[in-house]
């Protein structure tokens, strides 16, 4: 694409995303489809205060040409996870149980980003990201708006996806034979606040014959190394746990399960050491040495373009760090969902004194972009990231999130999950 060409679509998608107030969300209709989906256990759902923040009135637009550099993005990642170099390194400060791999290939990949004038910059990469089967039922439920001619991105038959996705995990693992029983796994899986996807996923998956349970780790037994759930023959575990390596103690069942092949479990902690671990965005962003270990330079190049500088926290450089600390963002790396991150503009000196205590990675700043929405009849700008879901490098469904404050959230009125919409040329 033309230069001027780029500039014109990320200038008329700013346009429209500072200006266009248009409700494009159809909440009847959302509530119509999980009504439908969720048969009479739908109403405790719809019913919550939670689910009335899952989703803004608004769609994001995006230019198609950021989509294209994100997709680009993914499959460098991808090259980047395969050289054998890469893995050593990375797999030196993962858990002990990372080092099996039984060949899946995780499934529901998340890469979030910042999009800016410079185009979309890799914030964090996920392999439990939640949010899909949500965003699903969301991009079904949009009216036309003032943007013009945009498309709704998603796979385009995305329930059918899902299933070839999870019957690919076991394949990789199991061979020919039929996958007939899933587990969808959390702590307590009732009370997180995404539980009503596990229900959407639940129907789904059993509408494709698949046998499917929302189960805790406290509800499976390992016996002649297969696994049970509540009594049933679990063929694969949908893992939605935030213990990426299943080293916590209620998880023992669980960790002997994967450490013997006694169940499928995707995604699983090989997968989370190759791509989620926070401190592989240092080895990620530095170019010379992945060119040293065989990666292209076209990938090489793509990587330092769209992943802000990253660097490990210790003592050593807790000095240079500081003074860096208005340009950096500070992110805990075993955290999850946000907890434990400070922007640097706003970090004390008591707090750099816990970052340097603890193991912490510094990212280079990146703001993200912004998103008019109505709220109380009182315009307001949100923040904006985007999330591409992905499997084996190929987009599943992309969507944006909407939030106020340092990192995304659901507690924002007016934000939430948005569609996302294509700005093109």
């Amino acid at each position: 694409m033309h230069p001027t060409n780029e500039i014109s679509q990320q200038a008329e998608a700013k346009r429209l995303n500072q200006s266009c107030s248009c409700v494009t969300l159809d909440r009847p209709a959302v509530a119509q489809d999980i009504a439908h989906q969720l048969g009479e256990g739908a109403e405790d759902i719809l019913s919550s205060e939670a689910w009335h923040q899952l989703f803004s009135n608004v769609a994001v637009f995006v230019p198609d040409q950021d989509l294209a550099k994100m997709q680009a993005l993914v499959r460098a990642l991808e090259a980047a996870a395969a050289l054998s170099d890469y893995r050593e390194k990375v797999l030196s400060w993962a858990p002990s149980t990372a080092r099996l791999d039984p060949g899946p290939a995780g499934a529901f990949m998340g890469y979030d980003f910042h999009l800016g004038d410079d185009g979309p910059r890799l914030i964090e990469i996920n392999t439990n990201a939640g949010g899909a089967f949500l965003n699903a039922i969301l991009v079904r439920a949009q009216k036309r708006c003032c943007g013009g001619a945009t498309n709704e991105l998603w796979t385009e038959d995305f329930d059918r996806e899902v299933i070839r996705q999870f019957e690919s995990e076991w394949r990789a693992q199991r061979g020919s034979r039929r996958l007939e029983t899933i587990a969808i796994v959390d702590d307590q899986p009732e009370e997180q606040y995404l539980y009503p996807e596990f229900r959407l996923a639940q129907r789904l998956l059993q509408r494709g014959g698949i046998e499917t349970h929302i189960l805790s780790p406290k509800d499976f037994q390992l016996n002649n190394g297969v696994l049970y759930g509540n009594g049933k023959r679990i063929d694969l575990v949908y893992n939605r746990l935030v213990d990426f390596g299943l080293e916590a103690p209620d998880h023992a069942t669980l960790r002997a399960a994967w450490s013997v092949g006694g169940a499928v479990i995707t995604p699983n902690p090989h997968i989370h050491a190759l791509f989620a671990n926070k401190r592989n965005l240092a080895v990620l962003s530095d170019q010379t040495t992945l060119r040293e270990w065989g990666l292209s330079a076209e990938n090489a190049e793509l990587l330092r373009q769209s992943i802000p500088r990253t660097q490990l926290v210790d003592a050593a450089n807790g000095e240079e760090l500081w003074r860096q600390r208005r340009q950096l963002f500070f992110k805990p790396v075993a955290g999850h969902g946000s907890k434990g991150v400070y922007k640097g503009s706003k970090l004390t000196k008591s707090a750099f004194a816990r970052i340097l205590e603890s193991d912490y990675i510094a990212q280079t700043y990146v703001p993200p972009s912004e998103r008019l929405v109505m709220v109380d009849d009182e315009r307001e700008m949100l923040k904006v990231d985007v999330r591409l879901y992905t499997y084996r490098g190929e987009l599943l469904l992309a969507a944006a999130r909407l939030y106020r404050g340092q990192t995304t959230n659901f507690r924002t009125p007016g934000g939430g999950f948005a569609p996302v919409l294509l700005k093109q040329t």
